[in-house]
């Protein structure tokens, strides 16, 4: 039955890969922008200011999409500490002994990436980077500090309150937009700036390092839920 099995997946794998490579075939890309690209492309530095077109787009002009983006993160590690906490002092969890050599590491290393987090979303403006992925280095910091600190308690409360504050600044900042600019995040609600120097694109740098820590704090949360599962299923076997 195993094999019998197997062989019709890999004849189902077969078939879509066949019909796909068919249907695609013929398929010639796009050599020029559409009508919105091309406005994004030419308008899109001096309109916002900002460096990297596609953080122009992200944060400002489909601003709205990125929210939504934001909110679905949200959702999800919110249903993960939902589902998963189950007791009620499960907001904190005991970790074990761990190695001199990975303590040692750890305080080397998190600070190092931690930074390099921090910079990743506060020049998502300038360079390649932004909140989400500036968010994702912050919460690898995280899953460090689990695996080397020892007998310890990690709790909610700081993550929970770095999340609330970042996500209610960044929809303030969208709501200053409609009020003192044009519409929803709309980041000349400050000084553009110099174009290419760190202190430009309007509220960019802003957004998006609330952005990151947002998204950082979200990230981190489901990683503890997770850990937390799993600290608990060890200790019943």
């Amino acid at each position: 039955m195993k094999i019998l099995r197997n062989s019709l997946l890999l004849v189902v794998i077969g078939t879509m890969t066949w019909m796909m490579f068919n249907l695609y075939k013929d398929y010639d890309s796009r050599t020029t922008l559409n009508e919105t690209a091309s406005y994004y492309a030419e308008k899109g530095p001096d309109e916002t200011g900002a460096a990297n077109l596609v953080t122009s787009v992200v944060v400002t002009y489909r601003g709205l999409d990125t929210l939504g983006e934001v909110t679905i993160l949200f959702l999800t590690a919110a249903i993960i500490g939902l589902l998963l906490r189950t007791e009620k002092d499960s907001k904190t969890v005991p970790l074990r002994q761990s190695s001199e050599f990975l303590i040692t590491a750890a305080k080397v290393l998190i600070p190092m990436i931690t930074l390099i987090g921090v910079y990743i979303f506060i020049n998502g403006h300038l360079t390649p980077g932004g909140g989400f992925q500036g968010g994702a280095v912050l919460a690898s910091t995280f899953i460090l500090l689990l695996i080397s600190i020892s007998q310890r308690k990690i709790g909610h409360r700081l993550l929970e309150f770095t999340e609330a504050i970042s996500g209610f600044s960044f929809v303030l900042i969208g709501i200053l937009g409609i009020i003192l600019a044009a519409g929803f995040l709309d980041n000349h609600i400050l000084p553009l700036g110099k174009f290419g120097h760190l202190l430009s694109g309007g509220a960019i740098p802003v957004i998006y390092s609330l952005i990151g820590l947002k998204v950082g704090a979200e990230l981190s949360t489901i990683i503890l839920e997770l850990n937390q599962i799993q600290r608990k299923d060890d200790t019943i076997s």
